[in-house]
């Protein structure tokens, strides 16, 4: 891959980054343009324009191909994860390595701040690129470390703190999610890991069982489940040698963590902090077999009336399961055991996820839906814990996707089938 390519080719990216990639490639190629590395570049710096605008901001970085840039992280999530390595060191930021370091998104952010900072990745081509952009960015003194994982990780100096993000895909491109799939395999290279560095940080998919993948790790002190505009991209993983789950006096910390974005630009991030104790789970790490709401559910029937508030918790709490610490935490009871919505009398503008006010509560008989959806043609519609999926209810009901309209559908505990018919609170 040509990293600093001719002034034609170079021109070509500027005057058209803006433009659609698709149409661009039917041209016919202008004299003196590498017309394949001008429309990677453009593509490369569009996804970045929406996942890592610092980037994009960013004059002479060079991008690499798609399948990089799809699995790169994006910034909000790259900018916790530098504020987690910070508070790890807790002053002590020595050395933080990357042993997956891909195109160096994580590594960039994360390694800011350490005295020394190594890189480790087995595709030269990355390596080529990363070592061109750190310094543009503004990481300086990098270590570029061409070679395997496992090798590296072998003789490497102790380090502060160590990132690891063992790649999804299986030797024909298709996903992978169990832990023992992924490459490296982090449950074998474990021991290795916590030898060479106070703690471990690994990313994980989204779409594990966390609770299971705290059991067949082990050693595990946090879990952080990040989630961007509501939806869950990110799970990590802390170890440290003191951290062992299965160790009755270590304390497992959860961080549901949810980022969006202010109306300046800028990210906010609010965190809800869990304990084990929070959580149902796998006994052998410490989480009890049951919880049950700490709210009476009895009273939630009396309390669903037009106009209480009703609240989703956002993605990461929904990927956590911690409902019952929520429903207690907040004071609030949940509609029914399995719906994860919950209710107020007054709006509780604190509660971490999406607020709305009940307009109507109606069953499925067709009397009841014709009243309580009189005038509303469009609705954005989410199944609970009910019969239906939401393609099936929207063909019953006979109504269009969008508007201001959010209609739950779930099923109480007296075993009814309901629609809550809702408006999302403002300013949110």
């Amino acid at each position: 891959m040509t990293l600093i390519p001719n002034g034609e080719t170079l021109s070509f990216i500027s005057i058209h980054k803006t433009d659609d990639v698709r149409q661009l490639a039917l041209k016919s190629r202008p004299d003196g343009v590498d017309m394949a590395y001008a429309l990677e570049q453009i593509a490369g710096w569009q996804a970045a324009r929406r996942k890592l605008p610092s980037w994009a901001d960013t004059d002479g970085l060079v991008f690499p191909p798609h399948l990089s840039m799809e699995q790169c992280s994006s910034e909000p999530t790259a900018v916790y994860k530098q504020r987690l390595a910070e508070r790890l060191a807790d002053g002590n930021a020595e050395r933080h390595v990357d042993l997956t370091g891909g195109f160096g998104v994580d590594f960039s952010f994360m390694s800011r701040g350490f005295r020394h900072k190594t890189y480790v990745e087995r595709q030269e081509t990355l390596c080529r690129v990363v070592a061109h952009n750190m310094p543009l960015l503004g990481v300086k003194d990098a270590e570029i470390v061409c070679g395997d994982t496992e090798e590296y990780l072998l003789n490497m100096p102790n380090a502060t703190t160590i990132f690891i993000d063992p790649a999804r895909r299986d030797d024909h491109g298709g996903r992978t999610f169990a832990i023992a799939d992924c490459t490296p395999d982090v449950v074998a290279l474990k021991g290795e890991l916590l030898a060479h560095a106070d703690y471990v940080v690994v990313k994980l998919s989204p779409m594990l069982d966390w609770h299971k993948a705290v059991a067949d790790l082990g050693n595990v002190s946090e879990v952080h489940i990040i989630s961007v505009k509501n939806e869950c991209k990110e799970l990590l993983l802390v170890l440290s040698a003191g951290g062992n789950c299965q160790v009755a006096a270590a304390e497992l910390r959860v961080y549901c963590v949810d980022c969006h974005p202010h109306a300046d630009g800028a990210w906010h991030y609010v965190s809800e902090e869990y304990t084990d104790d929070d959580f149902s789970g796998t006994p052998s790490c410490g989480f009890p077999s049951s919880a049950a709401p700490s709210a009476s559910l009895s009273s939630s029937a009396a309390l669903l009336q037009p106009g209480v508030w009703i609240y989703e918790p956002n993605a990461s709490i929904m990927k956590a399961g911690c409902f019952a610490m929520l429903s207690a935490r907040y004071g609030m009871p949940q509609v029914a055991q399995n719906s994860h919505l919950f209710l107020s009398e007054s709006l509780v503008e604190a509660f971490p996820g999406r607020r709305f006010q009940v307009c109507a509560v109606t069953e499925l008989n067709k009397k009841a839906l014709r009243q309580a959806l009189s005038g509303i043609a469009r609705a954005n519609v989410a199944v609970r814990n009910f019969p239906l999926s939401v393609a099936d209810l929207r063909k019953k009901l006979k109504i269009k996707d969008g508007g201001d309209t959010y209609i739950f559908a779930t099923t109480l505990a007296d075993s009814r089938h309901v629609l809550i018919i809702t408006k999302k609170a403002p300013a949110q």
